[in-house]
C-alpha cells in the first residue's frame, strides 16, 4: 500500500497557507479516498454546540453528479458575477491593493466556475435541522457547528497535498442539488467543496487589508 502523502507543516504555516484553491486544482489526477477519509476523520473533532454533532459529509464522485453540480454552481455564478461591472462596483476606491487583489479573485472563481464540474471530488458539507425562519442566535449556533468542521477539514486537506475552495454559489440552486443527492428537507447544505490535488505546493500568505480596518477594542 502507497503511503499517504503529508507535507509536514507547522500550525502557524498550515493556517496561513491554506488558501481558496481554484486554478492550481489538478483536474486530471485522482485522490486517494483514504485521503478524503482522514480529512473527514479530523473534521469530526471540530467542536459543535451542545455535543450535537448534527454534520453530515456528501463525497461526490460520480461523473454525472459532479457534472450537474457544476452546471448549477456556474449558472450561480453568472447570477452573481455575470455582471462583472455590477460586481466590481462596490468595491472601495480608496483601497486600491484591495480592489486590485478582488478583481484577481473574480479572474480566479471565473476559471473554477468553468471548471467546477470537472474536480475529482466534491465534498458537500450538510448540518441537521434548517434555520429559514431562525433569528441570529439560531442562525450562529447552528453554522457554528458546521463551520469549524469543514474548515477543518480543509486544513488536513491542505496538509494532504489537497486544495479546496470553499463556495456557496450553488446554493442558489439548494432544491435541484438536494434532488440531485438524494438529501432529506430536514438538512441543509452549507457548502460546495471542490477537492483535488494541487500544481504544486507552495503556497504562500495571502494579501490582506490592514488590521486597523477590522480590529475595534471596547467599541466600534
Amino acid at each position: 500500500m502507497n503511503e499517504l502523502p503529508r507535507l509536514g507543516l507547522g500550525a502557524d504555516e498550515l493556517l496561513s497557507t491554506t488558501r481558496a484553491v481554484r486554478k492550481r486544482l489538478d483536474l486530471d489526477r485522482p485522490v486517494d479516498p483514504a485521503l478524503i477519509d482522514e480529512c473527514i476523520e479530523l473534521a469530526a473533532q471540530a467542536p459543535t454546540g451542545s455535543n450535537a454533532q448534527g454534520w453530515h459529509f456528501v463525497v461526490v464522485t460520480d461523473d454525472a453528479k459532479r457534472r450537474r453540480l457544476g452546471e448549477l454552481y456556474r449558472a450561480g455564478f453568472e447570477l452573481f458575477y455575470g455582471d462583472r461591472a455590477a460586481a466590481e462596483a462596490g468595491l472601495p476606491a480608496d483601497d486600491p491593493d484591495y480592489v486590485a487583489t478582488t478583481r484577481r479573485v473574480i479572474d480566479s472563481a471565473e476559471h473554477l466556475a468553468r471548471h467546477m464540474g470537472e474536480v475529482p471530488v466534491m465534498l458537500i458539507p450538510c448540518i441537521e435541522g434548517r434555520t429559514d425562519e431562525g433569528g441570529v442566535m439560531i442562525q450562529a449556533s447552528v453554522w457554528g457547528s458546521l463551520l469549524p468542521a469543514v474548515w477543518s477539514f480543509m486544513l488536513a486537506a491542505r496538509e494532504r497535498t489537497l486544495g479546496t475552495c470553499w463556495t456557496t454559489l450553488h446554493l442558489l440552486h439548494e432544491r435541484e442539488a438536494a434532488e440531485l443527492l438524494g438529501l432529506p428537507d430536514t438538512v441543509m447544505q452549507g457548502a460546495l467543496i471542490p477537492v483535488a490535488h494541487t500544481v504544486g505546493t507552495d503556497f504562500k500568505p495571502g494579501p490582506r487589508r490592514d488590521l486597523s480596518r477590522v480590529v475595534h477594542h471596547d467599541t466600534w
